[in-house]
């Protein structure tokens, strides 16, 4: 009974501390999730990401500044604090004739703060002194600098102070990186009147203004996007299936056509020319990464560089499109091109569904399937892959055509023969010949045997075993 009544008042207790624990948590969950759901409605404004880890294992020194650093994410790390003096230079430079116009950027970027902050990815550590001062030194930076680069195309011979031959081309290539970006905002507003073209800024970053210039232009009046099910064929396959490559430098680099040529048989490939470089291959991965991290922005950039994934195969494709002019470089040899275009596409996954290029592929894959593609293309690929193999080929095919020409005259001229001689007395040649030996000629050089005249008088089959000669000696030399 005393060890009922203990246990019963053991387990009210349990109940009791219980409850008064889940009391005490359920205010504390509540306030988090609270707080959770605001941090989700700020997430909207954010477009600038960390570039996501499975692309960045790729290449990484593609995504990571290694001289100077705008924004948050690379503030303060040691290798770029050489470049801190030189970003302040360019800020001295920038608000020394017009000390007034300080103040106003000092109060700009206090009152954007918090807008600023809400367009990175992580949440930003820095206090809001330094944030601040971070955001004014950077922005000065960049419009300082571009005020000396627009200087410099007008004026020959003009070059940006402060600034070594090799610095502009490397800065080029970090300041258009996705984690090293500014809101566009800081650099367009926070000096008021500096730039005369400030207002038709229309992005979030630079980085998005490059992909903006570069949206394709025959989307116009059709439908933009739609499903692609598979890779294009590569550009060695089209060419033997009787595609035509050609260029046009009058198109923006992402419109691409597909259409006939020569009536219903031929087909042509239209490619705005592309100029491959290292500074380029940085530019296509860092808008990859971007478009994979913003919703807003359509996966063009992305569609066009498997595209040409599926273009090139080997440095043979690559050798074809630079002979076709579609593709130029600087990377030493054709099969560096390959690589860089097929390790650019590495973790990267195709939108299907919102293909630009639908249309395009589409159309090749369906061409490339029809039964005068299915013929053609192994035949050039077999028997006239180059000018060699292609007179190898002919040289063959007249040797045969001329042994099938010189057998119908050798069976003509057997049938002559035959007409002309009695049947009894060419099986009794037959048998008896070996025993008689071959026929011989007497002393005015005419033939003992009759029969043969007809082949020694025919010139047709000799012609054709002299002319059959030549062809194959043309083959076996090609």
């Amino acid at each position: 009974m005393a060890c009922s009544k203990l246990i019963r008042l053991t387990f009210q207790k349990f109940n009791t501390r219980k409850f008064h624990g889940t009391a005490e948590r359920s205010s504390n969950w509540r306030d988090l999730m609270k707080k959770e759901l605001s941090l989700e409605c700020e997430n909207h404004g954010i477009c600038i990401y960390r570039v996501p880890s499975n692309m960045h294992q790729v290449e990484p020194k593609a995504y990571r500044p290694n001289n100077i650093s705008m924004g948050p994410f690379h503030y303060g790390a040691p290798h770029l604090r050489k470049m801190e003096m030189l970003k302040r230079k360019f800020y001295c430079r920038l608000f020394n004739p017009n000390g007034a116009k300080l103040e106003e950027a000092f109060k700009f970027l206090e009152d954007e703060e918090v807008s600023a902050r809400r367009c990175y990815m992580d949440e930003i550590k820095l206090s809001s002194d330094e944030f601040l001062q971070m955001m004014l030194i950077d922005g000065s930076f960049i419009i300082q600098l571009l005020r000396d680069l627009s200087e410099s195309e007008y004026e020959f011979g003009h070059q940006v102070p402060y600034l070594s031959r090799w610095m502009l081309p490397i800065m080029r290539r970090e300041l258009i990186m996705l984690e090293n970006q500014l809101p566009l905002s800081v650099d367009s507003n926070n000096i008021p009147d500096q730039c005369d073209k400030a207002d038709e800024l229309k992005g979030h970053h630079f980085l998005d203004l490059l992909v903006s210039s570069m949206r394709p232009k025959l989307l116009e009046g059709e439908k933009p996007r739609g499903v692609q099910h598979h890779m294009i064929r590569s550009v060695t396959e089209l060419k033997e299936a009787g595609v035509k490559i050609k260029t046009d430098e009058n198109r923006q680099l992402l419109d691409i056509s597909f259409g006939k040529k020569w009536g219903v048989a031929m087909r042509e490939l239209t490619i705005p020319p592309l100029y491959i470089n290292d500074h380029r291959g940085t530019v296509f991965r860092n808008i990859v990464a971007f478009e994979k991290c913003h919703k807003e922005c359509d996966p063009d950039v992305t569609t066009y560089l498997f595209f040409f994934n599926g273009l090139i195969n080997s440095a043979d494709d690559v050798a074809l499109l630079n002979y076709n002019g579609v593709l130029h470089h600087s990377l030493g040899d054709d099969d560096a091109v390959s690589k860089l275009i097929n390790k650019i596409s590495e973790e990267m996954v195709r939108d299907r569904d919102e293909s630009y290029l639908h249309r395009v592929v589409n159309d090749a894959n369906e061409y490339f399937a029809s039964f005068y593609a299915r013929k053609r293309g192994p035949l050039v690929h077999y028997y006239l892959t180059s000018w060699v193999v292609g007179i190898s080929t002919i040289g063959a095919f007249l040797a045969l055509y001329f042994t099938f020409i010189q057998t119908v005259c050798g069976f003509a001229d057997a049938l002559k023969a035959l007409k002309s001689t009695n049947s009894g007395s060419l099986f009794l040649d037959a048998f008896c010949t070996p025993f008689r030996g071959t026929p011989k000629t007497d002393e005015n050089g005419k033939a003992e045997v009759a029969a043969t005249k007809g082949r020694h008088d025919s010139n047709c089959g000799d012609l054709c075993r002299e002319v059959r000669d030549l062809c194959m000696q043309i083959c076996l030399t090609e």
